[in-house]
């Protein structure tokens, strides 16, 4: 595989990170604070950390578990998506004073993201069997894309979030159960 091959890959794969990664970011309430810029990088770290390894997983376990993992991969992309995506939908559903407006990026949310987002990467470990010379380079790439999108997903919505006062979590929760929906279909 070429360079621009993986690059372009890894600009695929990323997408889910940065979807996810906006919807956090447009959960901004409209007030500066220095979190705001502090956020972004452990959800980062470990999207990036996730796609990354996810592909060299699928490398070397591919033989022994491909059959199990082809056939629920997308399945249990879409229950944990629709999870988190329902739980967020449920709290956008509420009257304003209800809602809790406050973004969960707490540790077990950011790393069930991280592997829900990352499921579908896993598959991608396949083809680098015929050319195992450019497993870590693609990885590498993969990774560094995944990072570079999800920081950049969440600072966007939060550019876009403190701007215009949006249901984020609504928005958000639908995102999520959408990229679990799109996951499972095309894994299928």
């Amino acid at each position: 595989m070429d360079i621009l091959t993986l690059i372009v890959l890894g600009i695929g794969l990323a997408m889910d990170c940065f979807a996810v990664s906006l919807g956090k970011g447009l959960s901004i309430d409209g007030q500066y604070t220095a979190s705001l810029w502090r956020k972004p990088w452990l959800m980062a770290l470990l999207f990036g950390l996730f796609q990354g390894g996810m592909p060299l997983i699928g490398y070397y376990v591919c033989s022994f578990f491909s059959t199990f993992f082809s056939i629920y991969a997308g399945w249990t992309a879409l229950v944990l998506l629709t999870f988190i995506g329902g739980k967020m939908v449920w709290e956008g559903l509420k009257a304003p004073d209800e809602r809790n407006d406050n973004p969960d990026f707490s540790f077990p949310t950011l790393l069930l993201l991280a592997v829900a987002t990352s499921i579908d990467a896993w598959a991608t470990g396949v083809l680098f069997i015929p050319q195992p010379e450019t497993l870590w380079m693609g990885i590498s790439i993969i990774a560094l894309c995944s990072f570079l999108f999800s920081w950049a997903g969440y600072l966007i919505g939060a550019f876009i979030g403190m701007r215009f006062p949006l249901n984020a979590n609504l928005i958000g929760g639908i995102i999520l159960i959408g990229i679990g929906v799109k996951i499972c279909i095309f894994s299928a």
